[in-house]
């Protein structure tokens, strides 16, 4: 179903997706349960039996997780991290540059998050960047026309390309030109990861310290899919799922989209 006035060269505004996704919803032959939190997904001889928040149980041969990956903010001990004794917050939790006003964060990654947050954060903070490497763009605008217009003109958005790969790529920042120039201008400013901390201090392997207010982790997300943990075989060691090409190795019937 075609996203009404999309022209590849912006992003929809929150209420388009709302009436987008709600007039897809209708033109479906299919039992819609909205506000039913799935809690457990379990094995029933041949079938799955889906428990919901409250008691309630659906019986189904097949069973899709479509929850995306973006449920479980992923927080990677750093060294030092623990021994900090600033502010610590991962993005997911970040909601304005407001109360970092005339702070020193210190914001960790390099993709697009990472980037944003960091240029917004320099409109009232002194914010450091902190990443492994340098921090990549990719042009947003091409030939007069947003990336996303030519990825889908090419079909590559939609292309299986993860099969090919060993380790997905990196994100590179999509930029129009901001975020370029303001880590040109050292607002944020790039530094390398930190491999220690002593208090309120950051410490560079060179010995350098400097004393930061907080660390904002934009270091990602991980699936989140507690439902499926009595679903033997279907989640690894880190609750990752156990997959190929979206189909579950161990558990049939379990599929996933959105990973």
């Amino acid at each position: 179903m075609p996203f009404p006035g999309a022209d590849g060269d912006r992003y929809p505004h929150r209420d388009e997706v709302v009436a987008y996704l709600t007039a897809y919803a209708d033109r479906l032959d299919a039992d819609i349960r909205t506000a039913q939190r799935v809690t457990s997904v379990r094995r029933a001889g041949s079938a799955c039996e889906v428990v919901l928040e409250g008691g309630g149980r659906l019986r189904a041969r097949a069973v899709i997780a479509a929850s995306g990956t973006f449920g479980r903010p992923h927080r990677p001990a750093l060294p030092g991290l623990a021994e900090f004794t600033g502010q610590v917050l991962h993005a997911a939790e970040y909601r304005s540059p407001v109360p970092f006003t005339g702070r020193r964060p210190a914001v960790v990654g390099a993709d697009n998050s990472a980037a944003q947050i960091a240029a917004e954060l320099a409109g009232t903070a002194r914010v450091m960047l902190a990443t492994r490497g340098p921090v990549q763009c990719a042009a947003q605008p091409i030939l007069g026309r947003d990336l996303h217009f030519w990825t889908a003109r090419t079909g590559l958005d939609t292309t299986p390309l993860g099969r090919l790969l060993r380790r997905p790529p990196g994100q590179p920042v999509l930029d129009d030109g901001r975020y370029r120039t303001a880590l040109a201008a050292g607002r944020p400013d790039r530094r390398p990861l930190f491999t220690g901390a002593d208090g309120a201090e950051l410490i560079w392997p060179d010995g350098q310290r400097e004393e930061v207010d907080a660390v904002v982790l934009a270091t990602g997300y991980r699936a989140d899919l507690p439902h499926l943990t009595d679903l033997g075989g279907a989640l690894d060691a880190d609750r990752s799922p156990r997959h190929r090409e979206r189909l579950a190795t161990e558990v049939p019937g379990l599929a996933f989209v959105g990973l």
